[in-house]
């Protein structure tokens, strides 16, 4: 059994262990959720297990605060505790130079659309949004993006009916692969949006750099 077959095997229990709790059970999940997230553990098997074990509305509810509160510690491990191992980790990465020079402009923007569009990782993001000049507010406001990615795993988890089931694969229904596709293309937009937003927030370094003067960009509505 790998290190990736291990984890799952302990979310697994774990979500077992949640559901056995009842009531409290929110609590120790909320718990795990913040756990897995400041330790880059991909949180989509807690999420799908949100839905299996309370259902689309609770499990909707449960998740995003779960998620927002796990993306927030890690921001803040990230900004106070581990600002120089996380500085080298994206250190010569052009996307993340980017978002830092946008946030700094409209932090709220940059990160509402980086939590809408998938191809940003969402645990490595947390810490680096943390090393950028975003604030707490903006940071946690702009956490909204994660609803519809937020509420189709969960939809997608509560369709198993059991947690044995979040794992297997299985067929989905027409309403599922409805939702699926509308996450898609909601995921599209925003990430056409925001490498638009990046590049133009490129080439106004490029330019300003070379010129030795500052470059004003129109605002982006």
């Amino acid at each position: 059994m790998n290190l990736i077959e291990l984890i799952q095997t302990a979310l697994q229990n774990s979500l077992v262990w949640v559901k056995d709790l009842g009531a409290i059970g929110v609590v120790a999940y909320i718990l795990i959720y913040n756990l897995a997230t400041v330790l880059f553990i991909p949180g989509s098997l807690l999420t799908l297990g949100g839905g299996a074990i309370y259902g689309v509305v609770w499990g909707s509810l449960y998740v995003f605060i779960a998620a927002t509160l796990g993306a927030t510690l890690a921001f803040l491990i990230g900004r106070y505790l581990a600002q120089a191992w996380v500085s080298k980790k994206i250190a010569g990465n052009t996307t993340f130079n980017a978002i830092s020079a946008a946030v700094a402009k409209d932090g709220f923007k940059i990160v509402l659309l980086t939590r809408l569009s998938p191809i940003f990782p969402f645990t490595l993001l947390n810490y680096a949004f943390g090393v950028t000049k975003v604030s707490l507010k903006d940071y946690i406001l702009g956490s909204i993006g994660m609803l519809p990615g937020t509420i189709l795993y969960v939809y997608l988890g509560s369709l198993a009916g059991n947690l044995t089931g979040i794992a297997a694969k299985q067929p989905l229904s027409s309403e599922a692969q409805a939702a699926q596709w509308v996450i898609r293309i909601i995921g599209l937009v925003a990430t056409i949006a925001v490498t638009f937003y990046l590049t133009r927030i490129a080439k106004k370094a490029l330019a300003e750099s070379v010129s030795g003067n500052p470059v004003n960009v129109p605002p982006t509505d």
